[in-house]
């Protein structure tokens, strides 16, 4: 498995795929299909022996290829072929909807065990986003006060570009924006999205932010603004533009919007073995850091 930026395309990519077929996987940290899905890639990478290689795009830091590529939602896999993109997908597919992607362009070593299914992370439905997303329905369904539920299905809705669908599952819930975090959080989301659809220039907030860096109401429209494109950490670096010059900005907004996006981003703890501590999110843990750092200093 090979990172691959915009300066090592050309090489890692392009060149590579003349001999042998490259699939590409764009992902981002705060993406938890994509989480799901990598380990899969790179354990089938093994498993058929050399026969396709492996290469990462952190779509947040690669904007430029994503856009080339027409990535509109992650994870999105392209097979390369000869230079140019033979086939793909996307959302994190099971191992073994992966195999039969592959068996259609490439083919293991002769004596390659067949790998296993990962049965638990089916079971989470982490690997069927429409699975996933009927699971949540039903969950809210069959129990509208558990507002844990509630939020993981406005999130998913949400990610998914459902925005009608998330604001009336959000309704019920409303009322209690003020006692919940997680409530709080998908309230900024759903106002950020409702904000870009009446600002649909991003460039205006630019050119307000060059000609004064001190504006911070511009800062927090564009921070919305990368909301609404599930641009996450670009939004948390706004919002750290205006912390490090007036920590309690509007109120707290920015500071409110900030954490609002780590409830967004985080993604539920893996599961480990009785008596260990499971691992932060590193992006998480990352932007927690530097909030601290700007609010204590």
């Amino acid at each position: 498995m090979i990172d691959v930026t915009i300066e090592n395309f050309e090489q890692e990519v392009i060149a590579a795929s003349l001999n042998q077929p490259v699939l590409v996987d764009f992902w981002a940290p705060w993406c938890g299909p994509c989480k799901a899905l990598g380990p899969v890639l790179e354990k089938l990478e093994t498993a058929y022996g050399g026969a396709f290689r492996l290469v990462k795009i952190n779509s947040d830091e690669e904007q430029q290829l994503a856009g080339a590529f027409g990535v509109r939602s992650i994870p999105t896999v392209i097979l390369m072929k000869n230079g140019q993109p033979a086939d793909g997908f996307t959302g994190a597919l099971p191992e073994g909807k992966v195999r039969e992607f592959l068996d259609k362009h490439v083919e293991a070593l002769p004596g390659e065990e067949e790998a296993q299914e990962e049965p638990e992370l089916e079971e989470a439905g982490a690997l069927d986003p429409a699975a996933q997303m009927e699971r949540l329905q039903h969950a809210v369904a069959t129990d509208p006060a558990n507002d844990d539920a509630r939020f993981d299905y406005v999130k998913a809705l949400l990610a998914a570009g459902r925005d009608e669908d998330a604001r009336r599952a959000f309704e019920p819930v409303a009322s209690k924006v003020a006692l919940s975090r997680k409530l709080d959080a998908l309230a900024r989301w759903l106002d950020a999205i409702a904000f870009a659809k009446g600002h649909p220039n991003p460039a205006d907030e630019d050119a307000k932010i060059a000609a004064n860096r001190r504006d911070f109401q511009a800062r927090y429209d564009r921070a919305r603004l990368l909301m609404a494109g599930q641009r996450w950490t670009d939004a948390m670096d706004e919002l750290l533009e205006i912390l490090m010059r007036d920590k309690s900005w509007n109120e707290d907004q920015a500071r409110k919007a900030y954490i609002a996006i780590l409830e967004v981003i985080e993604q539920p703890r893996p599961k480990v073995a009785d008596g260990q501590i499971p691992p932060d999110d590193p992006t998480v843990a990352t932007y927690r850091r530097r909030l601290s750092s700007v609010v204590l200093s």
